[in-house]
């Protein structure tokens, strides 16, 4: 969704009473060191360069791409080299600025496309003779936990389990946490092998058609079908679910339901929307064919391909835990690095 400002709106941690600053770090914290956080996942890379700031941190730089590396690996099995060559160009740019700001402690890790593909290993190994960046291939459950650790602070406040999710390239990530303390703890979670590009990848091979009801309807039951073992294992609430998502697709459906001609992140970082409406854009866009969703601002032609299947995934979650309310997050893995790194929490 764009790269992040240089500085983070100040913004009060809902679960720990912590602020951020939007002071320079430099002048806070003299001699703070540069720290940073990679994540590459199925369809973007993105980087995050930070310092220290209270118990949170301050942006130094960023960079955000979309690279597709998981492009055709549902039918292939491996990464083919035209999305290598994309994501390596990617980390090229990424290794440069890791070099002037003269990051000191950084943590770069690789998800769904890089545990699934073939090659995944042969290909990190050639990112770091290339670029000089070591990826670190992480598990389902590690991603799940990085992301809830970089994002929960915007959790409507509130008793009971919560339920955060995070709709990935090449799969799913769904927690269940216990919010009452300032670092939730992990009751249960699940990761579904359905993101944005396998799903899409996955109903293409199938024969589905563009902007029809039964490609839709399609594309829910097989995410409904991955998801059915954690719906089994979540508890019964009477009343006041919670639900906090993180991803292009909550943040990208957010910008369209406020119907914004660009992005704009101050805005989307901590927006709570009624379900009925995140449900009623999802419909929208599924039934548009693929010129007319080209057009949607905040969609656009990188995105209008792959917009669908991360609605029908957003619908899925809606069925299994109806919450009335989804907060939206744009920040995730890299900030759960980052306060890894900066201040040794952790789920």
């Amino acid at each position: 969704m764009g790269e992040y400002p240089t500085r983070l709106p100040h913004r009060r941690n809902r679960a720990s009473g912590n602020e951020a600053t939007t002071s320079p770090a430099r002048e806070r914290w003299p001699g703070a060191r540069n720290y940073a956080a990679l994540d590459l996942g199925t369809n973007n890379c993105r980087l995050l360069i930070a310092r220290p700031a209270n118990d949170g941190f301050t942006v130094v730089d960023a960079f955000s791409r979309i690279v597709r590396l998981g492009e055709g690996l549902a039918s292939s099995g491996h990464l083919s080299e035209a999305a290598i060559d994309r994501t390596i160009a990617a980390l090229r740019v990424c290794s440069d600025k890791l070099r002037r700001r003269r990051v000191s402690l950084a943590r770069s890790v690789a998800t769904e496309a890089c545990r699934r593909a073939s090659n995944g290993r042969a290909f990190i190994e050639r990112v770091q003779r290339e670029t000089g960046i070591r990826l670190d291939i992480i598990t389902a459950e590690e991603e799940a936990r990085l992301a809830v650790l970089g994002c929960h602070a915007l959790l409507e406040a509130g008793k009971g389990p919560a339920l955060v999710f995070d709709i990935g390239g090449g799969s799913t990530e769904l927690v269940l946490i216990d919010a009452g303390d300032p670092v939730p703890g992990v009751l249960d979670w699940h990761s579904a092998p359905w993101g944005v590009v396998s799903l899409t990848e996955a109903t293409r091979a199938a024969g589905g058609m563009d902007g029809t009801a039964e490609c839709y309807r399609w594309m829910k039951d097989q995410v409904a079908d991955a998801m059915r073992p954690f719906a089994a294992r979540l508890p019964e609430v009477a009343a006041g679910r919670r639900l906090l998502g993180t991803s292009g697709t909550v943040t990208t459906l957010a910008s369209v339901h406020l119907g914004l001609s660009v992005y704009d992140r101050s805005r989307i970082d901590g927006l709570i929307i009624p379900a009925p409406a995140m449900r009623q854009v999802s419909n929208d866009l599924a039934r548009m064919d693929l010129a007319t969703r080209s057009a949607v601002p905040c969609v656009g032609r990188e995105r209008a391909d792959l917009v669908v299947a991360g609605c029908a995934i957003l619908e899925t979650i809606l069925d299994l835990w109806p919450a009335e309310r989804i907060g939206v997050a744009d920040r995730g893995i890299r900030e759960g690095i980052l306060r890894r790194l900066m201040h040794g929490v952790g789920l």
